[in-house]
């Protein structure tokens, strides 16, 4: 019986109509027509020898096949390009200081830095983990030349900038153990206000959430605040209030909470962009924010309630 060899072409349709939620959005990226992506998914069916594929709706999902394929398709495509990245930039030196905020420490910063680390090793990199108002510093006095920017639209867009995704903002409770009394399906039958656990101000999500509640006529008391996110994880999974967020980097002991069944007030999206300082930025900086891009795409942001819409939008100076 002969080895089965996987395309990594075909792999590649198959990982970006998933990334996309479409495969006639992921042949108008790749360049194909859809014809030719629904004969790649074909190939690669047969290939694997079972069905990657069911209907769900209107719709297909993946098979439990297809999700182990996926995984095992993600980490090809990862070492493919890593490969293809060292030879075209082998000779790539410099220094690049990238800036982030806490929420990307676990999901992207290791997986982002060592694929960079690999590919580029005469590169010197320093990263910096602060909140979005001294991003904005420190890429204005020109001490970063990356930073990936949470964005409340408060602040117009700074130069050099393009909007990778729109999240939803959640409001998140703990996952973990009975469900507090002041949880919210249950403070409307009490006069307790409902406690939140929010980062120090100044802060513009925690101004979203006071407002939000004010309008809404909910009454709120602070019942924790730090400047760490770990902070704020572990005092919500302790059950000392509601914390909003994103999906992005949520641990396993809090879950986003359905605000139309919880009486609490719908929030709006927040942008997530990347900055460059420069608009001719050097070589080592545009691959890093290569490597950003594509690392942010492929993360998993299902989370009740809402969904993540991907446009791409750019600033110039």
């Amino acid at each position: 019986m002969s080895q089965v060899m996987f395309d990594l072409d075909v792999l590649r349709s198959f990982s970006t109509g998933i990334a996309l939620g479409s495969y006639a959005r992921a042949a108008d990226k790749l360049g194909r027509s859809t014809s030719a992506v629904s004969a790649q998914l074909k190939k690669l069916e047969a290939q694997a020898g079972t069905a990657l594929f069911r209907k769900a709706g209107r719709g297909l999902e993946l098979t439990d096949a297809g999700q182990t394929l996926l995984a095992y398709a993600h980490r090809l495509l990862e070492l493919n390009d890593e490969a293809a990245a060292a030879m075209r930039g082998a000779d790539l030196e410099g220094w690049v200081r990238l800036g982030l905020q806490e929420d990307f420490g676990e999901t992207l910063l290791p997986t982002v830095l060592g694929r960079f680390a690999r590919a580029h090793p005469k590169v010197r990199i320093e990263a910096c983990m602060v909140r979005c108002a001294e991003l904005r510093e420190r890429l204005t006095l020109g001490k970063l030349d990356l930073a990936l920017v949470w964005d409340t639209g408060d602040h117009p867009p700074m130069p050099y900038g393009e909007r990778l995704l729109k999240a939803p903002l959640q409001w998140i409770g703990t996952a973990t153990g009975d469900r507090p009394q002041w949880w919210p399906e249950r403070q409307a039958r009490s006069a307790e206000a409902l406690p939140l656990v929010l980062l120090d101000a100044p802060c513009p999500v925690r101004d979203i959430a006071t407002n939000a509640l004010d309008r809404a006529g909910i009454p709120w008391r602070h019942a924790f605040s730090s400047s760490s996110l770990g902070a704020l994880w572990a005092a919500t999974s302790a059950g000392l209030g509601l914390t909003l967020r994103t999906p992005f980097g949520l641990p396993p002991s809090v879950r986003g909470i359905d605000a139309a069944a919880a009486g609490l007030p719908k929030l709006p999206p927040m942008g997530l962009w990347l900055y460059r300082a420069q608009a001719r930025p050097e070589a080592p900086v545009l691959r890093l924010a290569e490597l950003v891009r594509q690392a942010i795409e492929p993360l998993p942001l299902v989370a009740a309630p809402g969904r993540v819409q991907r446009p791409r939008e750019e600033v110039a100076a």
